[in-house]
């Protein structure tokens, strides 16, 4: 009997054992490959069952190129890597890992809040100069009873707000989708993004990317920040437009800003924001430990592995195409 062939279509770790442990004990045949178009998915992966996807485009395209596909499961909470409209269309399930990072990042956003705060990167640079003077720092402000606005509440959002309430901050959220009962568990305002913005010392952007959320900040948001202000996104870089956020920075509209994404990954060499000493940015790390990668992985395999076993994914994303499957619920 042929094994059932899942293919990672692309990854940045030294190996697959966690996707390995999963998947070989159920008898199916794991490949790694490096793809970054479309071609190379459909040429490397053109008998693929399952695949497993980090940053390759898993289009319309790609899909109706595989004809044996049934899984998709990305590494992430997001999902803008698949095509999920044609993903249902085909009868194709779709999975995430939505649970995997909370502490992480939220433990990021927050180091992020407390450096720009501090001004705790600029005083090291300028130490490591030699210049012996926290005078370089002026101004910083204590954080206790600041406005902390959130933008989207979801899992690591609500993470985070627990963070911030234990150092005496003061939160605000904007998100549409959330009722109030639940900003109020959180002792949390539930509030405009309009208020938010105006109202907000630091904000923290978590909302994922969607055709809606796509530079939700912009040159009209970021002018209704207060100049002492601080942002904050440990999200999807293209919810902030980075061309606008450069300009409020250079403009001095805003104080400053803590990314740990942006809208083209890597940077060119020539982008603003490496020269900024108000910019603290990283390279979209705020996901990782090694407990996190670990359960990043594992999960991924397992909403492939699930679908093979006959079952729908625990994180299905898709949940239109149970209308097109007889799948088993878990």
């Amino acid at each position: 009997m042929t094994k059932p062939k899942v293919y990672v279509t692309d990854y940045e770790f030294p190996n697959l054992k966690f996707e390995e442990e999963v998947l070989l004990p159920i008898g199916a045949e794991l490949i790694g490959v490096q793809c970054k178009t479309e071609e190379d998915i459909i040429e490397k992966c053109k008998d693929a069952v399952g695949l497993i996807n980090q940053y390759a485009p898993i289009s319309r395209k790609v899909m109706e190129s595989l004809p044996n596909l049934k899984v998709v499961a990305r590494y992430g909470v997001g999902v803008n890597t698949i095509d999920l409209p044609a993903a249902t269309d085909l009868g194709i399930c779709a999975a995430n890992v939505p649970d995997y990072c909370m502490d992480e990042v939220s433990d990021h956003a927050m180091a992020l809040i407390l450096a720009c705060a501090r001004k705790v990167v600029l005083m090291n640079n300028e130490v490591k100069k030699g210049n012996w003077d926290y005078k370089v720092s002026i101004p910083i402000y204590r954080i206790r009873g600041k406005n902390l606005g959130l933008i989207s509440f979801g899992r690591i959002a609500q993470t985070l707000a627990g963070k911030a309430r234990a150092i005496g901050m003061n939160l605000l959220v904007f998100d549409p989708y959330v009722p109030e009962t639940v900003a109020k568990q959180y002792d949390a305002k539930l509030v405009s993004l309009e208020e938010l913005l105006r109202e907000s010392d630091f904000i923290s952007v978590h909302a994922p990317l969607t055709a809606e959320t796509e530079h939700l900040i912009s040159e009209k948001e970021l002018q209704m920040m207060k100049k002492s202000a601080f942002i904050v996104n440990t999200g999807r870089g293209p919810v902030i437009d980075e061309k606008a956020l450069i300009k409020a920075l250079q403009e001095g509209w805003i104080a400053g800003a803590g990314l740990d994404v942006i809208e083209v990954e890597p940077p060119t060499a020539d982008n603003p924001l490496l020269k900024m000493d108000n910019v603290v940015i990283n390279p979209h790390a705020a996901w990782y430990s090694i407990e996190a990668e670990a359960e990043l992985r594992t999960k991924t395999a397992r909403g492939v592995a699930e679908v093979l076993q006959g079952y729908f994914p625990k994180y299905l994303v898709n949940r239109d195409v149970k209308a097109k499957l007889q799948l088993k619920e878990l």
